[in-house]
This record gives C-alpha cells, structure tokens and sequence, in this order.
C-alpha cells in the first residue's frame, strides 16, 4: 500500500510495522493528523485496532465530536471515557510539568481499558520532532510502558502531514490542538470557570474573524488572543476588533489584547526559557 511514499518514508513505516508486529493495539485518539496516521497504520499492521478518544473539560470545542466521525472515515472501532484532570491537585496547581499528571492519569485510564479489552499494546501519536520540545508528559508514557512508533520511528510532522495527505485524510492539513489548560500561565490554578472561559473566547474568536488558528491566553483576566501569523490581518478592521472585544469582556475578560507576534507553539513556555537564560 506505500508504493507512492519514497524510500526513506517507506523504511521508516517499515520499523513502525516492526513496533507493532500485528498485535492487538489501542490508540490514543485526539483525532488530529498525528493520531489519526498512527490509527490508519495500525489499521494496515495489526490484526486489531480501538481508538479512543478522552473526554474532558480540557477539550478544545467539538475535538470530541470530531473525533469520532474521523474515526468513522478511517474504519476503525471508536470509543471515548470520561476524565476529570480538576481531580487532581498536583494538575490544578498547575506546575511546568502538568502535563505529566494529565497524561499519567489518562494512560492509567487506558491500560485499564487496554486490558479489559484484551488488547497487547497501546500507541500514541508522537512524532519525532516532539522529542526536540518540553513534554512531561513523556516521562508518564515510559513508566506505563506506552509506545510512540512514529517518533521511534523518526517519522517527523512534515512527514505524517505527507503520509495522511497521500492516502486523503481529510485531517492532512488540520492545524494543531493542545489542551485548553495549556491557555493559562505555569502556577496559576486551573478552575472550571477559567477553561469555560478560554473555550467560548475561542469559538467566538473563530467566528467573528473567520479564522482557523487562534489561542486565547488567559493572564489574571486578560486575554492574550494568538492567531496564525498568516492571519494576523484579518484582525486590523474597526468592526472586527469592537465585537471580539465586547464579546470576550461579556465572558469575563478584563482586558482583551493580541499578540502581535502570532501563534506559536510553547509560546506559555516562553517564560521558563527565559528564567533560564538570565540564571
């Protein structure tokens, strides 16, 4: 089936094959382009494959619902749990390696699910070049022994974005997500409100300005709008600006800004370079 990827592709989904040598695996499915090349492989290598999706108040707006119908266009068994990361205090508080404690927490979910179903493997899809960036949450999936093919594999963003546009994934080109957690500042605690909060800023951001990338940063009541660099024009209309402004101050926001910079990913871990750096 790779007969059109060229050779360095083909010999890297060769050890990806190898990883996964036609066991019965469970994939933890956000439905972005990472996950959902990682389930159309396992769909082509093992002789079982359940994707599940995580269903939080973390969740960007729709990722769960959208999810489930990528999961439908791949053809493979979907399933979703509830997980309630508020929980825990080690996550509200919030420290820079929070990310561990949501992951630990959902990887001990699914190799519970993993194992009442009868499976012999659980996959992520993290890629190559997320081993170059911040991720706690990497530590979680050694001590539960989850497997990463793609990044073993050395298969990089550019790559899987190859991949899924080759065989039509309609995810090819999807811009990334990350959980709205990852909107509120290292340190500051993470509540209910603060998440409902972020989530209909963004929508509503989306909307009005007809976007398709945009972060809503939540600094003590302020909201640092992000939008794809390529976007950042959109923003520069009188209209435009009023009505995103009055519609975040309804939902709480005390001040409304844009980071004229642009979206970029980490861009909370901007701050923990930066400490570094002076030391």
């Amino acid at each position: 089936m790779w007969f059109h990827l060229d050779k360095l592709i083909k010999e890297k989904l060769k050890k990806v094959e190898n990883i996964l040598g036609n066991k019965k695996v469970l994939v933890a499915f956000s439905g972005g382009v990472d996950s959902s090349v990682m389930t159309r492989i396992a769909k082509e290598y093992c002789s079982k494959v359940l994707a599940v999706t995580v269903r939080s108040k973390t969740n960007p707006s729709g990722e769960v619902e959208e999810a489930e119908c990528i999961a439908q266009e791949l053809g493979v068994e979907w399933k979703s749990i509830e997980l309630d990361e508020l929980k825990d205090s080690n996550f509200r508080a919030n420290p820079p390696n929070r990310c561990y404690f949501c992951k630990k927490g959902l990887m001990t979910e699914l190799t519970e699910l993993a194992t009442n179903e009868g499976l012999d493997l659980i996959v992520d899809g993290t890629n190559a070049d997320d081993l170059r960036d911040f991720r706690p949450g990497s530590l979680a999936l050694k001590e539960l022994n989850i497997k990463s093919p793609l990044a073993e594999a050395g298969i990089t963003k550019n790559e899987i974005r190859f991949i899924a546009k080759q065989f039509n994934l309609s995810v090819h080109d999807k811009p990334s997500m990350a959980c709205l957690a990852s909107r509120i500042p290292y340190g500051e605690e993470i509540t209910d409100k603060k998440l409902k909060m972020i989530a209909e800023a963004e929508t509503i951001t989306k909307e009005l300005a007809q976007i398709t990338v945009v972060r809503v940063r939540y600094h003590r009541g302020i909201a640092r709008i992000e939008v794809h660099p390529n976007e950042r024009a959109k923003f520069f209309d009188v209209k435009v600006l009023d009505q995103i402004g009055a519609a975040l101050k309804k939902l709480g926001f005390v001040y409304i800004t844009l980071d004229l910079q642009g979206y970029r990913s980490g861009s909370m871990n901007e701050p923990l370079t930066k400490h570094a750096s002076d030391e």
